[in-house]
């Protein structure tokens, strides 16, 4: 059966839901240009939402998300069979997977900040846990449609995520904001960083040879 947790923090819990929904749209749109099947399909919005949490849970050492409340993975499953279709009957620009996918690293880095504050963690561990949580998805997805990672190569990905993380932290643990507020702030911050990013081409320095 599906379960809904009657205690903790509901808004949080929606936010989870809802970063699996996109990020499982997500996942199919960047896959799309391989020409998979619905199974493979699936398979990259299950990675791109669900990759992230369940590294970041076991790291943490607490019962994986999608395990203990087998909504998220239907959550994800509707919206990549969902999004498959569609991508299948209409024509969707690259460029449109890029709003999607920045929302969707805004919702995870702030879920995965929460849980890793809700374990009494250091902020720099808390924040690292945070783009854990928003940017591993992005790389399993890619890694099994054989494409660089997005994180290692475009504009600012892994670094918005934890200017997002960082923000939510000094709010809530600094100034003492409630859990609403920053997540809305950080989450404003995260897809700002990235859109901004993407609009001017800003990257971070590259590693390059002279071959």
């Amino acid at each position: 059966m599906l379960s809904v947790p009657l205690t903790g923090d509901a808004f949080l819990y929606g936010l989870g839901i809802a970063a699996s929904v996109v990020c499982g749209a997500t996942g199919v749109l960047e896959a799309s240009r391989k020409q998979i099947d619905l199974f493979g399909a699936i398979m990259a919005g299950i990675a791109a939402s669900l990759g992230g949490g369940t590294v970041r849970d076991l790291l943490l050492d607490r019962p994986v998300f999608w395990i203990s409340d087998q909504l998220y993975l239907v959550a994800t499953i509707s919206a990549a069979v969902v999004t498959f279709f569609i991508a299948r009957h209409r024509r969707i620009s690259g460029k449109l997977f890029l709003i999607p996918d920045a929302i969707g690293l805004a919702l995870f880095t702030v879920v995965g900040t929460h849980i890793a504050l809700s374990f009494q963690l250091p902020w720099l561990i808390a924040s690292l846990m945070g783009v854990i949580t928003g940017v591993f998805g992005g790389l399993l997805r890619d890694v099994l449609t054989n494409e660089v990672p997005l994180v290692f190569t475009s504009e600012l990905y892994a670094t918005a995520s934890w200017l997002g993380a960082l923000v939510l932290i000094v709010l809530q643990q600094g100034l003492g904001m409630d859990s609403i507020s920053t997540s809305f702030i950080a989450m404003t911050v995260v897809i700002l960083v990235r859109l901004a990013a993407i609009r001017w081409r800003i990257t971070l320095p590259r590693l390059t040879t002279d071959d």
